[in-house]
């Protein structure tokens, strides 16, 4: 288990109000997910999951329960990522934190098909 960062749970009350925890984990499951689906992203964007948790550019609706759906464009070359959080609530093992599901790059086009696709909970200023 890896410490990412804490969240601001009024952002993220737009997914669910029962958040417990502002801390964010990665573990190493998933580590290994992200680095087998997505070749060579965890490597290169793993250095903004902080950045990328604290301060999203939009959080999309999911079908997922108390799972966020992060779009963050990152410094790098104006790249574009999309990040699963999911969010612990009071129904869940008070021993869990907030958790990278996954990760990922995206293009373009899959960017904005999901801001138009998706219902938008939350926008940054």
């Amino acid at each position: 288990m890896h410490k990412v960062g804490k969240i601001d749970i009024e952002i993220y009350k737009c997914v669910t109000e029962d958040i417990v925890t502002n801390e964010v984990i990665i573990t190493d499951e998933q580590i290994r997910h992200i680095k087998e689906r997505h070749p060579n992203d965890y490597e290169k964007f793993f250095t903004y999951f902080k950045e990328i948790v604290e301060e999203p550019d939009y959080i999309v609706e999911t079908a997922r329960p108390n799972t966020a759906l992060i779009l963050k464009e990152v410094t790098i070359g104006n790249e574009k990522t999309k990040t699963v959080l999911r969010l612990i609530t009071s129904t869940d093992d008070p021993e869990y934190k907030n958790s990278i599901i996954t990760f990922m790059r995206i293009n373009d086009k899959e960017w904005k098909r999901l801001l138009s696709n998706k219902k938008i909970l939350y926008k940054s200023e």
